[in-house]
């Protein structure tokens, strides 16, 4: 039997719509997925936090990505790394006469630190696979996502060459390790967040040029707050926060004398507390000037898309939250309850900013 032609068509586009529909479906539980990755690096970022302010990163010596997966269990199996620890730079100049189990505290985080790198990188990577086998990953995305596998093995590469930094002669890693490690880890965060995003949110068919301007102020928000989140790992590796706890003064002073002591001058944007400090703060001062700008020329925009705007007051409101959390740990000489909770809220301010400027794309 012959099929006629509005009957052809009819069918052609029913086969269409599955095919588009399957495509979604495939597409959405990607990107659920990738948004599962998300919280796990966030998770990630948080629990290397807590490393660092307990001083427990330098209390695994080696790097075993498979064997060191199992922790000791028996007596015997804990006197080695607790040997080997004895033997760094930390224990003999800072922690001498450490006993068994204060060293058992320390040594915890650092392997739950690590344990979470290994299961991110299963939890990515095996989904990865089994969606790639499937077909379910669209492919504009596919390349992107291997990529991105890429990045997460040279984060942890890069973990392992900022603790070894603290296993020579100083018992501390380097603080420029330690931000480069915190920066890898947000760009990992910001492709996955902005890929799963660009999964679920359907793309707008024609530029709007009225946009143009919020776009490019978006975008140039995320970068801002990406770039006091690294201020944030200078002033975290240098323990900068430990200094100068007043505010909105910096002992008295807007600028503080010492801001500029080191020479070559470029070198205390680096190692000066006071510098790296003064920084963080001049990021977050401007920070609080050009968000609520941002929100008030969105709240006065013509058509922006509801996205942009419920996304915009997210960001106002996570700004209020990150800045207070910023003051009170200052002024509290950095607890370490309220210095995780600061460092959590970098993260989420951050993907509060990507996901303003993805719904203006």
């Amino acid at each position: 039997m012959e099929i006629t032609e509005p009957t052809a068509f009819r069918q052609a586009t029913a086969d269409h719509a599955a095919t588009a529909s399957a495509m979604s479906d495939g597409a959405r539980a990607v990107a659920i997925w990738l948004f599962v990755c998300c919280a796990l690096v966030f998770a990630m970022v948080l629990v290397g936090g807590v490393t660092r302010l307990t001083h427990s990163g330098l209390s695994i010596t080696e790097w075993q990505p498979i064997v060191g997966s199992l922790p000791p269990l028996t007596d015997t199996q804990w006197q080695e790394p607790f040997a080997k620890y004895q033997l760094t730079p930390e224990y003999q100049q800072v922690n001498k006469g450490m006993s068994l189990d204060a060293f058992k505290g320390i040594f915890w985080w650092e392997y739950f630190h690590r344990l979470l790198g290994r299961a991110i990188g299963v939890v990515f990577l095996v989904p990865l696979l089994w969606f790639s086998v499937r077909r379910k990953i669209p492919a504009q995305s596919a390349t992107k996502l291997f990529a991105i596998f890429v990045l997460g093995a040279v984060q942890g590469a890069m973990g392992w060459y900022m603790v070894a930094s603290g296993l020579v002669d100083d018992p501390r890693v380097s603080h420029l390790r330690l931000t480069a490690h915190l920066g890898l880890a947000l760009m990992i965060f910001a492709a996955m967040f902005w890929t799963a995003l660009s999964l679920i949110r359907a793309r707008s068919a024609h530029d709007e040029p009225r946009l143009k301007p919020l776009r490019r102020f978006a975008s140039a928000l995320a970068a801002l707050i990406l770039l006091m989140a690294l201020s944030c790992g200078l002033v975290a590796a240098l323990r900068a926060g430990f200094a100068y706890n007043t505010f909105p003064l910096m002992n008295g002073h807007i600028v503080p004398r010492e801001i500029m002591l080191l020479e070559p001058w470029y070198t205390n944007f680096f190692y000066n507390m006071a510098t790296v400090q003064f920084d963080h703060r001049l990021i977050a001062w401007l920070l609080a000037i050009v968000v609520p700008l941002f929100a008030w020329q969105v709240r006065m925009g013509i058509d922006i898309p509801r996205a942009a705007r419920v996304g915009t007051t997210l960001l106002l409101v996570m700004l209020v939250v990150q800045v207070s959390l910023g003051i009170a740990t200052l002024l509290l000489a950095v607890p370490l309850a309220l210095a995780a909770a600061h460092q959590a809220g970098a993260v989420l301010l951050f993907a509060a900013a990507l996901n303003v400027a993805h719904a203006l794309r």
